[in-house]
């Protein structure tokens, strides 16, 4: 019978691969809680309207979308920020603000498997909605840099770059842009970076632009600076002061979460997708080896668009897949051993149920605890209790069970002891496991 496989750009997480994930994703939980932000989730299945109606008919192709058993058109979830703004937008009126949420979603988008990138995976969402300053902007991306900050990465291995649709539409109202052909002519420029000018001035074009507007906006863009900026539009009547006064409040807060140093201007971040409105940014590999590990801004008109207040707001999605492949670069991954207390070895079948009620003290005070449930030699059991990463082993024979105690073994020095499983737990809770592992 031949094999099933997984579906292409899926993956299967083995146990050992499985700890990596949950140690990546408890850093990221835990951040988001040391910065306030609460938890919550959304359905993995949503109407499709939810996604057309921000992006367009077009981006159905870029979806798992079929029509239910109801009849009704529906997806699974491509990202995260839809699905917010419509639990936000449902009960915006009675929300205290701001909202601080955060969620780790699994998410699916129907695209070509590539390096870094899947049709299922998982990634941080953290949001601020209704704070219009760049206070609640310098807080999400401080957030940003303490998630890899906390996963062991620094300064020598990532930067935040950063930039302002305002500043770039006041750059397309310079050059005459039409203002239709925004939304193609931002994901043209979202090009600029990973393939070039030529191939960013050909996607511009065929948004519609004419080609020397083409040429002058990516020309602009391309220059990365303020100052380079200025001196492409030089004679034209536009006023870059009030962006360039916000970017210069954004990075004194910036260096005041002392997270300066990871983040740089850059003209060229523009963020393809439509509905961004103010400061956007991305995180990259200082190597410039990988994909974007992260990508954000301001999205203050989505939460009305959803049918709610007119909140404005800020977040990022930070993906599982690229992140690991730089923290397995700089060898920065934590073991992916498997770890427990304690594996509890019953000498025979007699001392089976003794050795069960062992086990189950141990656990009810919180220990992590494994338990022989094959018939076999001690040998052969303490053998397997090494391979699990068990710090004791803990056996109970008849001898044992006659001295109401049980039989140590530290698996590390293979020393001995007897003692009784009370303070045996109290031992193994002071104790506790190495919390740097996987």
């Amino acid at each position: 019978m031949t094999r099933v496989s997984a579906l292409p750009g899926m993956r299967d997480y083995y146990p050992e691969q499985m700890r990596v994930r949950r140690w990546v994703e408890d850093r990221w939980r835990d951040t988001a809680l040391r910065f306030g932000f609460e938890e919550y989730d959304a359905p993995v299945i949503e109407p499709l309207e939810l996604y057309t109606r921000k992006s367009g008919e077009e981006i159905v192709g870029q979806l798992y979308a079929f029509e239910d058993r109801g009849g009704r058109q529906v997806a699974l979830r491509p990202e995260m920020t839809p699905s917010l703004a419509r639990m936000v937008a449902a009960r915006s009126q009675g929300l205290p603000k701001p909202i601080k949420w955060f969620s780790i979603p699994r998410l699916f988008r129907y695209e070509r498997p590539q390096r870094g990138r899947f049709r299922e995976f998982w990634q941080l969402n953290l949001d601020i909605i209704g704070v219009e300053g760049v206070e609640a902007d310098a807080e999400i991306m401080a957030a940003g840099v303490e998630v890899l900050r906390s996963c062991g990465l620094g300064q020598e291995d990532f930067v935040v770059r950063y930039s302002d649709r305002r500043l770039l539409e006041a750059v397309m109202d310079a050059l005459l842009v039409p203002i239709e052909r925004r939304p193609a002519a931002y994901a043209g420029l979202d090009k600029l970076v990973r393939a070039g000018a030529e191939a960013a001035s050909a996607e511009v074009r065929k948004a519609g632009v004419p080609a020397d507007t083409a040429t002058r906006l990516v020309r602009a863009v391309g220059r990365r600076d303020l100052d380079g900026l200025r001196e492409e539009l030089a004679g034209g009547e536009v006023d870059l002061t009030p962006h360039a006064e916000r970017l210069e409040q954004l990075s004194r807060h910036l260096d005041a979460y002392g997270v300066g140093g990871f983040c740089e201007f850059d003209a060229a971040v523009v963020r393809g997708l439509a509905y961004y409105t103010g400061i956007v940014f991305e995180m990259y590999d200082r190597a410039g080896e990988l994909r974007a590990l992260c990508g954000g801004g301001r999205f203050d008109d989505l939460v009305r668009a959803a049918g709610g207040e007119d909140l404005p707001a800020v977040g990022f999605g930070l993906g599982e897949a690229v992140l690991v492949e730089l923290l397995e670069a700089r060898g920065r991954l934590p073991s992916a051993e498997p770890r427990c207390d304690a594996w509890v070895i019953p000498v025979s079948a007699d001392d089976r149920a003794d050795a069960i009620r062992a086990a189950a003290r141990l656990r009810a005070v919180g220990l992590r605890v494994d338990l022989s449930l094959r018939e076999q030699s001690v040998g052969k059991a303490l053998k397997r209790a090494g391979q699990s990463g068990a710090r004791v082993a803990v056996v109970i024979g008849s001898s044992e069970r006659e001295a109401g105690v049980v039989t140590v073994r530290d698996l590390a020095s293979g020393q001995e002891e007897r003692a009784d499983i009370e303070s045996l737990a109290g031992r193994l809770l002071q104790r506790p496991v190495e919390r740097g592992r996987a």
